[in-house]
């Protein structure tokens, strides 16, 4: 039998271990093709208008994912060579000289990356219309994919996965040449020793943790130590607090508290308990990079997709809050004016809903006494009446009215971001034109727009008796509002108005801003939900592969507790808690960590992510309970197939 045939019939015997690796493999290698294949897609670049942004997107989420797959197979490749310890030191016994172990080692692992590459490639190009599909559904357009296979895509994956499978075969092999024969037989006692560790480093994890999530959630324009660090500094010393203190965290902190419950005798004695507190104490050290990689690595994962999500879910309330009319432009010609209404009135899809005329004054402002960080001195502002607000806050269901009285004055500001917008309520300022000024002291702030941001700016609502002055001074501009039924789906509407309309009439739209909103937000909720799948299938794999290597060293351990009478059910027990512990761990540490950046996030972006995060968590999380399930059955295989 050759080398060849040897690697073959081990893969073929050793299958159900090596399944999820080359199953990860394979999902990795269609999300690769795929992101590669929609670079050249005809659907996409004769669908949007940003096709060379969407390119662009695709090549650096390939890069980004050509990355990670690299790693993954590196360090799952090294993980099975090291596994494989006693067999490789039994080969040796018979003769088998290192270099040939090592090529058999190198076929096997470069069978199945060809064999993983084939599968993805046919799969991915069995999958692309539909991947097609779903992006243009996300990014908002309802074009049909069609079918087709791009030869750049097929050479690029080949390419690609070819030398990381030749690279990581080639290191499998150079590792045969580190072992020594008497470590390769002693390998399952290998690590066994009980872990030390003590309160003060106990302390000094959640310490570390701690001051990471302090840091996070300090308001950043008023917290001393965000202004003493710097704001390129204290970033990074978040990320590395809260790296170090997940790793101590599972090698000290949880070693500490295990401790603590093998000195609870009545419980520490229950049944099997023993069992499973013991492995978990002894082990919990050795794994605690990997566990503190998984951890990190899920909350990068649910932080990135929950904020990807979030922006694709608040798109509509986002665009309603700029664009709370479903169209807007200044009349500067009533001719014009008229053959919009009149276009608009015709359309049969979209019923007119209301049409409101609102006299505004568009003036040049002085804001220097309002303290703004984040604008200019002189700005924009739209002026309106009293009248005209509540006429418009009625029309749109707001609830909300004015009664300014003389010379106070109210802000629409959806954008108010506190701490660096105007210091708007309190302060006064000069309203000029020409021979008249009139100081209005701002009483009100309104976080809403009854007028669409990209045609008024700023409003500034005033009493009426001011507003009537200074339109005796200043030039009056007609600003006409409609507000149709389905406004998200008017994009022949909005073309043909934009057509009528001349630059000057500032023109803006609900479906303009959100078809933009759900192209943009709907791409990066596409790769970043896929990308999010290859991350949570390389790390539940990750964590299967460590506790078959453990279910293989503890076999001969259960095969004894059978035969003096602990049964079949308690085993199973015993095993479902202990891998449960492991699989919980990163997982709660990734969502902790996630909800304090979100949290964070949530606040410097002024936007409620609760629900669409707590979705991303939860099919996140159900899909590690597919992995812990999987893995407490394989486990219980292993453990229990010689005690029939």
């Amino acid at each position: 039998m050759t080398l060849a045939q040897l690697a073959g019939k081990n893969i073929r015997k050793n299958f159900t271990n090596y399944f999820l690796y080359f199953a990860s493999m394979i999902f990795s290698i269609v999300i690769y093709f795929t992101f590669v294949s929609l670079k050249y897609d005809s659907t996409i670049l004769a669908t949007s208008d940003t096709s060379p942004k969407i390119s662009s997107a695709f090549t650096g989420a390939s890069a980004v994912l050509m990355i990670f797959v690299a790693i993954f197979i590196w360090y799952s490749n090294a993980f099975f060579t090291r596994k494989r310890k006693k067999e490789v030191g039994l080969y040796s016994l018979l003769g088998v000289r290192k270099k040939q172990i090592g090529r058999m080692l190198f076929y096997e692992n470069l069978m199945m990356g060809l064999f993983a590459l084939v599968i993805g490639i046919l799969l991915g190009s069995l999958l692309s219309r539909g991947f097609v599909t779903i992006l243009m559904k996300v990014m908002g357009y309802d074009a049909m994919a069609n079918f087709h296979i791009s030869p750049q895509a097929v050479i690029n994956t080949i390419v690609v996965f070819t030398v990381i499978t030749v690279i990581t075969s080639l290191h499998g092999y150079r590792l045969i040449y580190r072992f020594k024969l008497i470590e390769l037989f002693q390998a399952d006692k290998e690590g066994e020793q009980e872990p030390k560790t003590s309160l003060a480093m106990a302390l000094l994890a959640v310490l570390c943790i701690g001051i990471g999530y302090w840091l996070a959630l300090q308001n950043i324009l008023e917290s001393a130590a965000w202004r003493n660090m710097g704001f390129m500094v204290t970033p990074l010393v978040i990320v590395v607090a809260v790296i170090i203190g997940t790793y101590l965290l599972y090698s000290t902190f949880i070693v500490y508290l295990l401790k603590m419950a093998r000195k609870n005798k009545k419980r520490f004695w229950n049944g099997v308990q023993i069992i499973s507190t013991s492995q978990l104490l002894y082990r919990m050290k050795g794994n605690a990079r990997t566990l503190t990689i998984i951890a990190v690595l899920s909350a990068t994962t649910l932080t990135a997709v929950g904020t990807a999500y979030s922006f694709y879910y608040n798109n509509r309330s986002s665009v309603a809050l700029a664009d709370p009319n479903s169209m807007m432009f200044i009349a500067n010609d009533q001719r014009i004016a008229n053959e919009v209404q009149d276009r608009i009135s015709r359309d049969p899809k979209h019923e007119v809903v209301y049409h409101e005329r609102i006299p505004a004054l568009q003036m040049k402002v002085d804001i220097t006494s309002l303290n703004s960080k984040i604008s200019s001195d002189i700005v924009s502002y739209t002026v309106i009446s009293n009248t005209a607000f509540n006429k418009l806050a009625e029309l749109q269901q707001r609830k909300d009215s004015l009664s300014l009285q003389g010379q106070e004055a109210a802000v629409l500001d959806a954008g108010y971001y506190e701490g660096l917008s105007p210091e708007y309520v309190g302060s006064t300022v000069s309203l000029k034109a020409k021979e008249l000024a009139e100081n209005v002291t701002f009483t009100s702030l309104k976080r809403y727009n009854v007028l669409n941001l990209r045609t008024a700016n700023t409003t500034v609502i005033v009493s009426d008796e001011v507003f009537a002055r200074l339109q005796k001074e200043a030039p009056l501009a007609n600003m006409e509002a409609y507000k149709m039924t389905h406004e998200d789906d008017a994009k022949s509407l909005t073309s043909e108005i934009q057509a009528i309309l001349p630059r000057e009439a500032r023109f803006s739209s609900f479906y303009t801003d959100y078809a933009a909103g759900m192209e943009s937000s709907g791409l990066i909720i596409f790769m970043g939900g896929f990308l999010g799948l290859v991350f949570l299938a390389a790390t539940g794999s990750i964590i299967y592969f460590k506790q078959l290597t453990e279910a293989n060293a503890d076999k001969d351990r259960y095969i004894i507790l059978h035969k003096i009478g602990v049964n079949k059910k308690e085993i199973r027990k015993s095993i479902a808690k202990q891998i449960l512990f492991v699989f919980a761990l990163p997982l709660i540490a990734g969502i902790a960590h996630c909800a304090v950046a979100l949290t964070a996030l949530s606040r410097l972006i002024q936007t409620n992510l609760v629900i669409p995060v707590l979705i991303c968590i939860g099919a996140y999380a159900c899909m590690y309970i597919v992995y812990y399930f999987l893995t407490v059955n394989t486990y219980y295989k292993i453990v229990t197939k010689s005690n029939a």
